[in-house]
């Protein structure tokens, strides 16, 4: 799967989806970690991404502006709870195609994950 993470995400998530088999590249990488919450939406969209972040701010922006979006999912993180959201993390790249991710804001805790559709 192709993500681009927020400068927020820790590193050993962005490892753990690389070791994973997935195209994960970072807002620092791309030189987008002083860009504006919608700037990186707007480019996580047009590269074909989805946006990985832990910035629950997030999920107001793409519901008020839904044409910036190509799918969020939100990690409810800590470096406390990092395997048991990481093993829900891996669920739901493994259960889900990359194209129906694309459409919705996904919450990841640990133990459980909530998908609403961005209609």
């Amino acid at each position: 799967m192709k993500v681009l993470t927020d400068h927020d995400v820790y590193r050993i998530t962005v490892d753990f989806l690389k070791r994973n088999g997935h195209d994960a590249v970072t807002a620092k990488e791309l030189r987008l970690h002083r860009s504006s919450d919608k700037e990186l939406l707007e480019k996580a969209k047009t590269t074909d991404r989805i946006f990985i972040t832990r910035d629950k701010d997030f999920g107001t922006l793409v519901f008020l502006r839904k044409e910036l979006c190509s799918g969020v999912i939100y990690l409810k993180i800590t470096p406390a709870t990092i395997n048991g959201v990481h093993s829900e993390l891996q669920k739901i790249l493994e259960k889900h195609a990359e194209k129906d991710l694309k459409t919705v804001f996904c919450v990841v805790e640990p133990h459980r994950y909530r998908i609403r559709h961005i209609d």
